[in-house]
């Protein structure tokens, strides 16, 4: 566990350290996110912060690599040098996509592109456990291995980006959940079910990592955001994790009998926040006929917003679903008990009734302008050019400085917001 501690503290201290110069940097290259009719922020704001994740990922990573606690997992295996190109891949889509836009079909062809260097490296499933069958397990073949891990990297890889939509959402729900998938997996090397090389565990605290050092600049009011790059580079550290700890083994572990869980489902479970929303949205624009690549204001975070929860509320309600999720997901690999479920039902059961008849607000938190009507700040309009809230716009105008330029209604540049950007502030 000490080695674990340290790679977590050199991940977490790297992100928090270089996200102060991240914040310096974006405004002069243009990483900028203006305000917008689905924005919740009202000032420019700097983006790109995926730039500081990845070199706090990379320094955890080189430090995991001259511990003698990981040495199987980098003397033994290919899959953490697979790991750092499929990352730095991710990244540099996501980062291409905060600067510029980048069509739909070119960022999944980016994101399959990462995908398949993951598999050259070994990183894929072996095994698929299918709850309620007849038999006890798939042994996937080659080429169904990569077609299975391409697409888990895809839709995790989207479904952060997808869920990452207000202030410290995206990195609360990774803390949370890597967290849990971290637990899980340590249970599963400690029974003997995983191997003494899997990755699993270490990109999970890396992942956690990253994100502890990076949400304070985060959280609520966020002096940056993660952009594309950040939350499509957490994405495949999640899908990483879930590969190696779901797809890895074929058998039963204390629990899993009595939930009818596969090992792959456990994961799954822990991020069904993210899961779930990706799923209403592919079904939202199926059903309605519309552009998958279209953005809409009927994401959980949107939907809480309009049952009058503030932006820092609906964030603290996602995070505690997720929690419950990891609970649900964890407690049958600590007990055998049936009842030890019963705590959890009983907390699910007063946060939905808090998400529907919560105490009126007062808390002092800022809220989407107009949010106290049903829809209202949320304009199903968007940016002129049809990006959502962390993308900029490519036609920009920049005045000499090189800061965004801002006008109001009667064309006067809004100094203070570009004061801002250039300082970094929110």
């Amino acid at each position: 566990m000490g080695g674990y501690l340290v790679v977590g503290a050199v991940g977490a201290v790297v992100t928090f350290l270089t996200t102060f110069l991240v914040r310096r940097i974006a405004p002069r290259i243009g990483a900028v996110s203006m305000p917008g009719p689905r924005s919740v922020h009202t000032y420019p704001t700097p983006s790109l912060g995926g730039a500081a994740m990845f070199l706090g990922f990379c320094a955890a990573l080189a430090t995991a690599s001259q511990l003698d606690q990981f040495r199987d997992m980098f003397d033994s295996s290919s899959e953490p040098v697979g790991l750092l190109l499929a990352g730095g891949v991710m990244f540099l889509v996501g980062a291409v996509d905060d600067l510029r836009p980048v069509s739909p079909p070119a960022k999944v062809a980016g994101q399959v592109f990462s995908a398949s260097l993951l598999c050259l490296f070994g990183v894929t499933m072996f095994y698929f456990r299918v709850p309620f069958a007849s038999y006890d397990y798939i042994v996937l073949s080659p080429d169904l291995a990569v077609l299975v891990t391409v697409v888990t990297v895809v839709v995790l890889a989207n479904a952060m980006n997808l869920i990452d939509g207000l202030d410290g959402l995206a990195t609360g729900i990774v803390i949370i959940a890597g967290t849990a998938m971290f637990l899980y997996s340590d249970r599963l090397l400690k029974a003997g079910l995983l191997d003494s090389s899997n990755i699993a565990p270490l990109v999970a605290v890396i992942a956690v990592s990253i994100c502890v050092g990076f949400l304070p600049h985060n959280f609520n009011p966020a002096r940056i955001f993660m952009g594309d790059a950040g939350a499509m580079f957490l994405g495949l550290l999640l899908a990483v994790t879930t590969i190696e700890m779901g797809g890895r083994t074929a058998d039963q572990f204390s629990g899993q009998t009595y939930f009818f869980f596969a090992p792959l489902l456990i994961p799954l479970v822990i991020l069904a926040v993210p899961l779930l929303d990706t799923a209403f949205s592919f079904l939202r624009r199926l059903i309605g006929r519309k552009s998958f690549h279209v953005a809409d204001r009927e994401h959980l975070h949107h939907r809480l917003m309009r049952l009058g929860h503030g932006p820092r509320r609906s964030v603290a309600i996602l995070w505690l679903w997720t929690a419950l999720a990891s609970a649900l997901a964890l407690i049958p690999t600590y007990t055998d008990r049936g009842n030890a479920l019963v705590p959890i039902a009983l907390a699910a059961l007063a946060l939905l009734l808090f998400t529907y008849f919560h105490p009126g607000r007062g808390d002092g938190e800022s809220e989407v302008p107009g949010d106290g009507l049903p829809g209202a700040g949320l304009s199903e309009s968007r940016l002129p050019d049809g990006r959502h809230r962390d993308e900029e716009a490519p036609d920009a105008g920049l005045p000499d400085d090189g800061l965004p330029e801002r006008r109001s209604g009667d064309g006067v540049v809004q100094l203070d917001d570009r004061r801002r950007i250039r300082d970094g502030a929110g």
